[in-house]
Formats: structure tokens, sequence, C-alpha cells
């Protein structure tokens, strides 16, 4: 008894510590509207789950006490209990009920991609970096402004990772494909990711409500370098965003004509 509870204090103890935030249970604070309900959808999983256990704990302990083996007589035996035979067939159906229906509420919400979305972003995904294209900002005849990623080889220098910039209050659209293999297209504080899948544009859309430095990272194993495939984020203040737009248009632009 003393070591499973020195366990089950060591488990509470290390999730509070991951997130800062035991009302997380492990989830980092979100910075997106998205992440928010990602955040409730999984702190109602657990007060579910909490609820059916305190229902089956409680009529374990019930059964226990209250009918546990008092002599050699033998009891009373009934056949058939309507109420708890009622009770254990209708109520698995309102749980479940309930947990389908707030479940695909919250995927509707995740799942949906407006038709006009204030800032698009495509992303591309290659062994081992990322690429980052704004198609609603042009950086000269037939360019739009370009983040690219240098690919991570072994005994080259260290570059710098690539750089997402998006504002907040602000919808943004990634679309992402990848040229090899299958990646994953990961920032933690999203509370959520999309598979980059080659030949095939998959898409997801967040509202960032928060200002913040973050890594973001290739969660799907896609090779010996697979760990490094990393990337730079930056969530700023519409103005902001406005201003390192303008300067990447300006940049990138003088780059093209004296590449030609």
């Amino acid at each position: 008894m003393p070591r499973a509870t020195l366990l089950l204090g060591l488990a509470v103890f290390t999730t509070g510590c991951q997130s800062n935030d035991f009302t997380r249970q492990g989830l980092l604070a979100p910075v997106t509207k998205q992440g928010q309900v990602i955040v409730s959808m999984w702190q109602g999983s657990w007060i579910a789950a909490w609820a059916v256990g305190a229902v089956v704990w409680g009529g374990i302990l019930w059964a226990i006490i209250f009918h546990r083996k008092r002599g050699d007589q033998l009891p009373r035996q009934v056949r058939y209990n309507l109420p708890i035979e009622l009770l254990y067939t209708v109520l698995p159906f309102i749980m479940v009920g309930v947990l389908f229906f707030f479940t695909a509420r919250d995927e509707n919400f995740l799942g949906k991609n407006p038709k006009n979305p204030d800032l698009t972003v495509k992303v591309i995904g290659q062994q081992w970096s990322w690429q980052f294209a704004y198609p609603g900002y042009a950086a000269g005849p037939g360019r739009v402004v370009t983040e690219v990623g240098e690919m991570w080889r072994p005994g080259l220098p260290t570059k710098q990772l690539p750089l997402l910039e998006i504002p907040t209050g602000k919808t943004v659209q990634f679309n992402l494909t990848s040229v090899d293999v299958v990646h994953a297209f990961w920032i933690a504080p999203f509370e959520f990711k999309r598979d980059v899948i080659p030949g095939y544009a998959n898409r997801f859309t967040v509202t960032p409500n928060k200002t913040g430095s973050f890594i973001g990272r290739c969660s799907e194993l896609c090779g010996v370098y697979h760990s490094r495939m990393l990337f730079r984020v930056k969530i700023v203040r519409p103005a902001q965003f406005d201003q390192w737009i303008h300067a990447q248009q300006i940049l990138q632009a003088a780059s093209a004509s004296g590449g030609a």
C-alpha cells in the first residue's frame, strides 16, 4: 500500500511539472483557439473517466460491504432485478452518446477549413528540413515570399532553422505536402499535428491567440536524421507580421534580381 501511494503521488507530481498546470493533465498551454478546444476535450475525457471509475468502484465497494457472507445460510435468490438491468443497459448508452456528441462536435470544429482564410502557408516537408511559402505575398515576378530551410547533413556546419512566422487573431491555413516520404507537422502548443504525405495535399486551420516563440518538429519517423527536422515558430502581432513580410519581400526580390 505505501508503495502504491508513492507511485501515485509521483505520477501526479510529474504530470503537474510537465504542464505547469495540473488542470491540463500534461498538455502545454494552448496558443490557438483550436488548441483550447482540444484541452477542453482532454479535460472532459478525464472527468468522464473519473466518473465512470467512481461508479464502477462504488458498485464494487457496495457489493463487498452489503453483500458479504454473513453466515452459512443461503441468501435469498433473485432471478431478475428490473431496475438494475435497466440501469446497466441504459446508462452505458447514455454515456457513449454524450461522449460521442462532444467528440463529434469538437472534431468538426477542428477539421473546419474556411474558404477564404486570412493567411495561407504552403508547407513542404523533405528529408530533413522544411520550406514555408506565403502565396498571398509576392517577392518579384512569379515568386512568393518563401522561407527555405537548409537540409541537415552530418559534417556540415549547423544551419539556422527555417522560420515560420504567423500573426495572432487571423485564420491561418496550412497546406501540407511532402516531396519524398511521410512526415508529420507538429507544433506542441497547437495541441495538434497533421501528416505530411507525398502526392497528397493535407491541410488544417488555426487561429493563434497568443504570441511567443516555439520549436516545431516532424513527429513521424522519416529517416536517419529525423530528429534534426526542426523549425522555428514565431507568433506575433499583425503589425509585426506585416513588417516582417514587407522586409522579406524586399530582401527576396533583391536577392532574385541579383541572382539573375
